[in-house]
């Protein structure tokens, strides 16, 4: 570990939440402001459902199936080298994506963007870890969460703002000048820290295996090709011995899913961000396409979700500590299916005051009642020791489960390659596709009902979970990271 006697007064502490704050405020807004701009994009490219669907993906793909090897990669050679290298990958990967004069083009530079993402992310909370004083530890990832919390809340508003006005291509370019900004703060002002016991080698294969699997699961859910998900089942199986030939050494260790309450809590996280994945895809689209929505109103519209989250995530850890986690994992799932099912009365020439307003509050209690208990479960299902890879692969399986919905429910919903031109078929699958998101929560809720405490498990709210609004994945916790080594 690196000297951690930075403190937050000095200079040098202010620089360094400054500059992890940008640098993964820039993934945060690349995980929530695409949305908003899927019509405008596929106008623009003349692309079909299917590609707007991968201009999503690809990006969840690659961040998802890497974020693990990621964090090693830091640890091993230093939380700021392999930080400073994630931030110049998403910048010049984002250049890409705003200069794509195709779909194809853009989504293979969207799956780069996620491999920056997956370089940096881990790397932005390490250094905090890793640099500052014990006393001032709490109050700088507060800082950090507080700042990306805001940055998160006012994503989906910003890239509204920037399509509707200079276009879509700036939802990309916007990264480029940060990085810009972002890259000599943190060769300059933040120290390097690595994992000194860090050893052995990379469990690659294993994130390869992965990644693999999950790409052709998805192009067989989007593109109808049954050979590919057969052999993406091949692949996830493949992946699964490679674990368990590594041990200890592999990049997800299976003796970590001997804990009861840790595998549940991923089970819960699939089912509840597999159905945020899917809202939040479709929702945009149907404000846009059938309720006539500017990409600005579309992303104002779902704003107080985001806001709820940042406001009341500190209160619901609180109550989570006292009252442990089967109720906020019960009710916050609930409470989003029922926000998601008065999304059906969303329609053409809808009131946001009547129609859309409560069911995006429902929907953000109920993601506030969730979230920062779900985090601190994960964390205390397992040793302190084993924190960082647990919260790591608790980020890891809510991407994961995001990317597949998003694959999955157009086509168990009918829609077709053109469906997003037309407001009657979009509205029409659309309503098929709300309750299935709501009944994916339903099942979330009674598995956190049947399988969680109902007194406190000695989980604490943890400082990056208290200001928290992502809606793409639960917070991440560095904490003493030995995944891949």
């Amino acid at each position: 570990m690196g000297e951690r006697d930075v403190r937050m007064a000095s200079g040098t502490g202010r620089w360094i939440v400054f500059t992890t704050v940008l640098g993964s405020g820039m993934v945060l807004l690349d995980s929530t402001v695409v949305n908003v701009a899927l019509p405008h994009i596929g106008e623009d490219l003349d692309a079909d459902m299917g590609a707007l669907q991968w201009t999503v993906n690809a990006y969840m793909l690659t961040l998802a199936g890497l974020i693990l090897l990621g964090g090693a990669l830091g640890d091993r050679y230093g939380r700021r080298r392999v930080f400073v290298i994630g931030v110049v990958w998403f910048a010049v990967a984002s250049l890409l994506c705003g200069l794509a004069p195709n779909a194809g083009i853009l989504i293979a530079a969207r799956a780069l963007q996620g491999v920056g993402g997956a370089l940096l992310t881990p790397g932005s909370l390490a250094l905090i870890q890793a640099s500052f004083h014990e006393d001032d530890r709490a109050k700088a990832v507060g800082l950090w969460s507080g700042f990306g919390g805001v940055g998160a809340a006012i994503g989906p508003f910003v890239g509204g703002w920037l399509v509707d006005g200079p276009g879509w291509r700036w939802v990309f370019l916007l990264n480029v000048p940060l990085a810009a900004l972002c890259v000599p703060v943190a060769l300059r002002h933040v120290p390097e820290s690595r994992d000194e016991t860090a050893h052995g080698r990379f469990d690659v294969l294993g994130a390869v295996l992965g990644a693999a699997a999950l790409g052709l699961v998805t192009y067989a859910l989007i593109g109808a090709a049954w050979w590919a998900g057969a052999v993406g089942v091949v692949l996830g199986a493949a992946f699964v011995m490679v674990e368990r030939r590594r041990g200890e050494r592999a990049m997800a260790p299976p003796s970590i899913f001997a804990s009861r309450m840790f595998t549940a809590v991923n089970l819960v996280t699939l089912c509840v961000y597999a159905a945020f994945g899917g809202f939040f895809f479709l929702a945009a689209l149907q404000l846009q396409v059938v309720s006539g929505y500017s990409a600005l109103g579309a992303g104002t519209a779902l704003l107080p979700t985001t806001v709820l989250m940042l406001l009341l995530s500190a209160k619901s850890g609180e109550v989570g500590e006292r009252i442990g986690p089967r109720i906020p994992l019960t009710v916050g799932p609930l409470l989003c299916a029922a926000g998601m099912l008065l999304m059906l009365r969303v329609g053409e020439d809808a009131s946001y005051v009547r129609d859309v307003l409560p069911a995006v509050l429902v929907l953000g209690l109920g993601m506030t009642a969730l979230v920062a208990p779900l985090t601190a479960t994960v964390l205390a299902s397992v040793d302190v020791g084993r924190a960082g890879l647990a919260s790591g692969i608790n980020n890891a399986a809510a991407r994961a489960a995001g990317l597949l919905a998003v694959a999955a429910l157009p086509l168990l919903a009918g829609m077709g390659p053109e469906a997003y031109l037309s407001a009657t078929e979009f509205d029409e699958t659309f309503r098929r596709a709300m309750p299935m998101c709501a009944g994916i929560l339903v099942v979330g809720a009674v598995l956190a009902w049947t399988t969680m405490r109902t007194r406190p498990a000695g989980a604490e709210c943890h400082p990056e979970c208290r200001v928290h609004c992502g809606v793409t994945s639960p917070p991440l916790d560095p904490g003493e990271r030995d995944a891949g080594r």
